[in-house]
């Protein structure tokens, strides 16, 4: 069933149209590191991107509506069921759901907007050698004297555009984003584009700042994520009530809804609060363990990518639990065991 319904995968998940519009979202093990998939894999990796994103989800939902509907395996099972029955079909085994579980989320569908929101609240990575090389990050100026790792004045959106498979993210201005925007929208509607623009910027900084405040109870700093977004259709898909985001006269913003992946370790820099320290690179529990042993290797940051050692698959596995763990105050064991975000 799986297979009939596969649309595409991406970097982590896998893609399914099921047939009443709703979208299946597998999270695999697979990891990337600049923009490569690379061969090995990290054991649980997607059940720490699920859990983490179910976790946010539930949190930030006071801020923006997201695209998740349901992450109980049983559903998609009474899905099949149903499908099978309306096409009079006999019965199939569908086999064990053990490995959905913990790593699947249906999903309401969304037109998806191009542009990756970061935003940074610190100084690091890309946008740390971008302010060596100009003082300033996307366009934006920051205060000369500025360390590595150091904590900003206050936290800013920095665009990027997304990329294709294999290829790199490339950071941009808030103008380059409404051009880009605008070249996305039917019509190119530059004022349109300005208008959802400027709501993303503001409900991914409202986003981040909700974050950081949970993160930073639990001794952990979020030094940047990035977050995606989405034009939602409505659900379930009837004659006349999908919505299309060409439609006139319409308000983009009052279908924006947060998708993908929310404020996990793949998608942001989690620092150990206890040992920061500016002026150099941070204890991370996040992928950067990855980039750092990578950076090590004769390799030229294109495919395929070297294996990894079984001690930076470990070292990896165990960040990511530990980061699951301190933010959610949730038991990773019993998100495998159980399926649930509890203690």
């Amino acid at each position: 069933m799986l297979a009939e319904a596969f649309l595409r995968s991406g970097k982590v998940r896998d893609l399914h149209m099921l047939n009443d519009g709703r979208l299946l979202l597998v999270a695999s093990d697979r990891i990337s590191a600049f923009d490569v998939v690379l061969p090995s894999m990290i054991p649980d990796k997607g059940r720490v991107l699920t859990g983490f994103s179910r976790f946010w989800f539930a949190e930030t939902a006071g801020i923006i509506p997201n695209h998740l509907l349901d992450a109980d395996p049983s559903v998609f099972a009474d899905y099949v069921a149903d499908d099978i029955r309306s096409k009079a079909q006999p019965p199939a085994d569908i086999g064990s759901l053990d490995d959905l579980r913990g790593r699947m989320m249906i999903c309401r569908p969304a037109n998806v907007v191009p542009i990756e929101a970061v935003v940074r609240g610190y100084l690091a990575g890309s946008g740390w050698k971008e302010y060596q090389a100009s003082g300033a990050v996307c366009g934006i100026p920051l205060p000369s004297g500025l360390r590595e790792s150091d904590r900003l004045p206050e936290p800013i959106f920095t665009p990027a555009t997304k990329a294709e498979l294999g290829e790199h993210d490339e950071n941009i201005t808030f103008d380059q984003m409404i051009e880009h925007i605008a070249g996305w929208l039917p019509g190119g509607n530059v004022e349109d584009a300005g208008r959802l623009a400027e709501g993303i910027r503001d409900r991914a900084l409202r986003l981040y700042g909700y974050a950081s405040t949970v993160a930073a109870r639990r001794g952990v700093v979020i030094a940047d994520t990035k977050f995606e977004f989405g034009l939602a259709e409505t659900w379930p898909k009837t004659p006349g009530q999908s919505y299309s985001f060409d439609d006139e006269p319409t308000n983009h913003l009052d279908h924006l809804i947060l998708i993908d992946e929310a404020l996990t370790p793949d998608s942001s820099r989690f620092w150990d609060a206890a040992s920061y320290e500016p002026g150099r690179p941070q204890a991370s529990f996040d992928k950067q363990f990855v980039r750092d042993w990578l950076e090590t290797q004769p390799w030229d940051k294109t495919a395929p990518g070297p294996e990894l050692p079984e001690d930076v698959i470990d070292g990896t596995r165990a960040r990511y639990i530990e980061a699951y763990e301190r933010i959610t105050g949730a038991s990773f064991e019993r998100y495998l065991q159980e399926d649930v975000i509890a203690s």
